[in-house]
């Protein structure tokens, strides 16, 4: 069986989507003859954890540790606080900044290039050249952000001339909060430099998003494919029962600058012209939720219909997802998240509930929702269309005929993209 060593900073109890992708792979992969060994930090620091995630880990699989030091812990006593914005990664695009927040920024930015896990790089390239050499292993795959990761890759590439694949779950220097670290010209030079180092020194690379494989194309030579997210099957059948209510569910954090306040506008006239909505309407969102939508949806009082519920295990956001009559997906509306497929739209998907999305012009999951006849995707301007396609849906509730004839999923299971990369592996 041959053997391949994957380097990744997200691994269990870490929760939210960046650990989902590989830990899927790592799954599948011995069905295609493939042996996969994780590498993974000591001591982490992750914002979100899911503990159930440890029950979807093989006890056959070989998971080898190094210590990590990460900047941020020291950036929390600073703060006197958490300040998970900037250990996850997540920078609210819309929300003012505080002083100190503005400064941590450019600290982020500017001195911790390409992020602050790369203390993590060198001891963890020293520590793999023995290791791999020792075990005869000739394929790595690194996964980011962190990008940091790719730079163990690039160091053990240099130093052994293994076959490498850098597999991108997000854009680098085109990643839309990149504009809000504040970077110098020497900062925004020197991320230019270090991504096209990694692009044209791997042997393949991997996106998730057919925008993303042209913007690198633009910089490399090297075969780029694309293979998405997806769903895993967790239910041999749908077991949930359908809320009685008319239920429309966001599920993952709904930040500033996500807010859809044409959607809110649109269900507060709804409200208002046929009252029948008003017994019935719930809005739930599991995550958290920005100041901003929660403003918004006051001003359209829309107040008496929200649930809010935390952030739970993967598990139980599936049985939401089940449960609910409308599954919304909103992304930030700007030209640098067209390129941005969240990874919930695959179990959304699977959930075969209808889907509501609402995200910039051009945006990829519009393709994706079409091919799949899985729902309905518009702009954050198209308050007219968003509101006709609403009362097509509480007619259908009402009538218990609110279903979803979604086809050509199955090439988004788990295991059918695992068998793509198990083919990008043996090919090297």
């Amino acid at each position: 069986m041959k053997k391949v060593l994957i380097i990744t900073y997200y691994w269990p109890p870490a929760g939210g989507p960046g650990v989902q992708r590989w830990l899927k792979f790592v799954k599948y992969l011995p069905d295609f003859g493939i042996e996969p060994i994780v590498f993974i930090p000591e001591n982490p620091t992750y914002p979100i954890q899911d503990k159930s995630l440890f029950e979807e880990v093989s006890p056959n699989l070989k998971v080898i540790k190094q210590p990590i030091f990460e900047p941020y812990k020291f950036a929390n006593l600073i703060a006197k606080k958490k300040t998970n914005q900037f250990s996850s990664g997540i920078i609210d695009p819309q929300k003012e900044q505080t002083f100190l927040q503005k400064t941590m920024l450019s600290i982020r930015g500017n001195l911790f290039i390409p992020d602050a896990r790369k203390f993590w790089i060198n001891p963890s390239t020293k520590f793999l050249k023995s290791y791999v050499k020792k075990h005869q292993i000739n394929t790595i795959i690194t996964t980011g952000p962190p990008h940091s990761v790719h730079l163990i890759g690039l160091k053990l590439k240099q130093k052994l001339n293994l076959k490498w694949i850098a597999d991108f779950r997000d854009p680098w220097t085109k990643i839309s909060y990149h504009k809000r670290l504040r970077l110098s010209k020497y900062s925004q030079k020197r991320h230019r430099q270090l991504e096209a180092t990694v692009l044209k020194n791997t042997n393949h690379i991997i996106t998730t998003s057919c925008k993303t494989k042209q913007d690198f194309k633009k910089i490399t030579n090297q075969p780029i494919t694309v293979i998405t997210n997806g769903y895993d099957i967790y239910y041999k059948k749908n077991t949930q029962t359908l809320d009685n209510t008319f239920t429309l569910s966001h599920i993952g954090n709904l930040l500033s600058g996500r807010n859809p306040e044409n959607l809110w506008i649109a269900l507060s006239e709804l409200i208002e012209e046929y009252p029948k909505i008003k017994s019935q309407l719930k809005i739930q969102f599991i995550g958290k939720l920005s100041d901003e939508t929660v403003q918004s949806l006051n001003l359209n009082k829309l107040a008496p219909y929200i649930k809010i519920i935390d952030y739970v295990p993967h598990k139980k956001a599936i049985e939401y997802q089940k449960k609910s009559q409308i599954l919304l997906l909103i992304e930030v509306d700007s030209k640098e998240t067209r390129e941005i497929i969240p990874g919930k739209l695959f179990e959304y998907l699977n959930a075969k509930r209808p889907i509501l999305a609402i995200g910039p012009k051009d945006w990829e999951v519009k393709k994706i929702i079409e091919e799949t006849n899985s729902g309905f995707c518009f702009s954050f301007q198209d308050k007219k269309e968003i509101k006709s396609v609403l009362l097509t849906f509480f007619k259908a509730y009402q009538k218990g005929k609110l279903t979803v004839d979604s086809k050509n999923i199955a090439q988004y299971h788990r295991k059918n993209l695992t068998k793509n990369l198990s083919e990008i592996i043996k090919s090297l």
